[in-house]
């Protein structure tokens, strides 16, 4: 979606009043008082409020990133798994603003159905993503071949948002976070050689 920069000042805007009061709070109306800008010129940038809603998740789309996932680190991929996730999880304020706009749109996406298309298609890439890289491990037999490497893709992603969605409401410290992730990647990658090596427990 090709956005010019005074609808991009707005929806960056919206997104701001999203991270603070919801998406029930986006109207044209707090959308120009948040831009300090007139009424007029918010509804001169968009014809309808889902011009709008639109225009937001395109501009969460390209703020939101993620780390390279072509090149984990080493030594182990049990180690990158968990480092991935303490990075994207809310645990300072700008994950926590990302993650509050991003379950905005999830929540609206069941009735959106252009928003729940981008929504699906972000997680099928970060799944075929996480997935290759444990094919990648299991081919250099860090892994084993027994691992189905969909499935867990399919799990780490399910943990890391439903994780994500809790600590919005349930913020707890960044190393109780680290344990719980190393405990579900260990998990999941149970007869790794990688596992017991570090003479770490799992929590």
């Amino acid at each position: 979606m090709s956005l010019s920069q005074r609808q991009m000042e707005f929806a960056d805007a919206a997104l701001r009043l999203v991270t603070r009061d919801g998406l029930s709070s986006v109207t044209f109306r707090s959308v120009a008082a948040e831009a300090g800008m007139s009424l007029g010129a918010v509804q001169k940038a968009f014809p309808s409020k889902e011009h709008l809603l639109k225009a937001m998740f395109a501009r969460l789309r390209e703020t939101a990133s993620l780390p390279v996932l072509g090149e984990p680190g080493r030594p182990t991929l049990n180690d990158w798994f968990v480092a991935l996730m303490v990075t994207v999880l809310p645990l300072d304020s700008s994950r926590r603003a990302a993650e509050l706009q991003g379950a905005a749109f999830v929540e609206r996406a069941p009735f959106d159905a252009d928003i729940a298309k981008a929504v699906a298609a972000s997680d099928r890439e970060l799944r075929a993503a996480l997935a290759s890289l444990v094919r990648r491990a299991q081919a250099e037999t860090e892994l084993p071949a027994s691992l189905d490497p969909d499935a867990i893709a399919w799990a780490l992603l399910a943990f890391m948002q439903g994780m994500a969605s809790q600590l919005l409401y349930d913020p707890v410290p960044e190393g109780i976070v680290e344990d719980q992730c190393r405990f579900i990647v260990d998990s999941l990658l149970q007869g790794s050689p990688a596992n017991g090596q570090d003479g770490r427990s799992s929590p």
